[in-house]
């Protein structure tokens, strides 16, 4: 097959789980064509059978803001015609998949060709930017009219379901991945020593610091851990929340206590270095990021919101508390550090759960939906037999 995949290129799940599932199919043989604005933080160049392409945004005096959708929509029809691109799977529903649409109506009309269309919904697409009143309908209208819709958990296709009008039948739950090689649990003590962790317990949070990851609280209720615990805060990536948590940090006493790394290629080492993982989002639709810290056999502990508990059973490979109750990260994690038998054993439990998201089995599901549209079959019937 000849595909394309846009996505989002910055530091978050859905432009993760789109670069390493275009470069799975890639090694599967495909021909993949990688398409944003910026090169994917997690993209390998050195792969074959992978192109990148980036959307050129225009600068043109008489736009106040440059119109990135009719940029992306022309690279998609030229890729279509020129490389005989047979199915675009965007990333995020605005305004990938709206491109993708787009492009589709441009090349029915004026070459005849029937491009088809597939988009994986990753969670604030449809929870926080679709639900805008100016981007409500749009986001309606361009889902209904896509030949593929996916989401990485039951949470989330329930959700799109409901407000969006969808039939919940259409949208087919493939949950995200692990490469469970690269995450897997190793020796740290070399990394330890270099966050000045050596005698002290590691916490981790990971993400793109945008509001609804609550950064803030990740911050409380490390502070209050670190009322009788000696330990550090690992934060790795950025964003808008990351200096009001840092200025939360310094208010409550723990500045000192922070290591802020910024974005990394290989957040493998801090996992493997980690005694737990915070991830305390409003509305995580999966949480790839807690899912990644598992394969490293790290317990996570967050809130019991959005499709979280479908990653993380609570109990046993992390614990989930109440949706905004910061403190009792803080708490909780005391009680699990504080008994190193329970800590080890959901060390354990947290990779072995891992392992039920390997990324081979969920490679095949996409690839086989995709086989299924660009033969001109209904993927429905591959994946309903296929288990969720």
């Amino acid at each position: 097959m000849k595909i394309a995949v846009v996505c989002h290129p910055t530091y978050g799940g859905s432009g993760v789980v789109a670069t390493e599932l275009a470069q799975g199919l890639a090694r599967s043989g495909h021909e993949v064509h990688l398409v944003s604005y910026e090169r994917p933080f997690r993209y390998d160049p050195l792969q074959p059978d992978i192109y990148y392409h980036q959307v050129d945004v225009s600068d043109y005096p008489l736009f106040r803001h440059p119109p990135y959708s009719l940029n992306l929509t022309n690279k998609l029809v030229e890729l279509v015609e020129e490389r005989g691109v047979e199915v675009v799977h965007s990333h995020y529903a605005i305004p990938h998949a709206q491109a993708a649409w787009m492009a589709r109506e441009v090349l029915q009309e004026e070459r005849g060709l029937d491009v088809k269309l597939a988009c994986t919904l990753h969670g604030t697409d449809i929870t926080l930017v679709g639900l805008q009143h100016s981007f409500f309908k749009l986001t309606r209208f361009t889902i209904q009219r896509q030949d593929l819709l996916t989401a990485p958990s039951a949470w989330l296709a329930c959700e799109t379901a409901r407000d969006f009008h969808v039939d919940e039948e259409r949208i087919h739950v493939i949950p995200n991945f692990v490469d469970l090689e690269r995450f897997q649990p190793k020796p740290s003590d070399d990394i330890r020593r270099r966050l000045g962790a050596a005698d002290r317990f590691v916490i981790t949070h990971v993400s793109n610091f945008r509001p609804v990851k609550r950064v803030r609280d990740v911050v409380s209720g490390f502070a209050n851990l670190r009322g009788g615990t000696e330990a550090v805060l690992v934060l790795v990536g950025d964003g808008p929340e990351l200096d009001p948590a840092v200025e939360l940090a310094q208010e409550l006493g723990v500045r000192d206590d922070l290591r802020i790394l910024g974005k990394m290629n290989d957040l493998e080492k801090i996992l493997q270095a980690s005694d737990l993982f915070f991830l305390p989002s409003r509305a995580e639709s999966f949480g790839l990021a807690a899912l990644e810290a598992q394969a490293c056999g790290v317990p996570v502990i967050g809130y019991r919101t959005g499709g979280l508990p479908e990653v993380v059973v609570d109990g046993e490979t992390g614990v989930l508390c109440p949706e905004g109750q910061d403190v009792c990260l803080g708490s909780i994690a005391s009680d699990v550090l504080g008994d190193p038998t329970r800590h080890a054993a959901m060390r354990r439990a947290a990779r072995r759960n891992a392992e039920r998201f390997a990324l081979v089995p969920v490679l095949r599901r996409y690839e086989e939906a995709l086989r299924c549209l660009v033969s001109g079959l209904d993927p429905a019937d591959v994946l309903r037999k296929a288990p969720a």
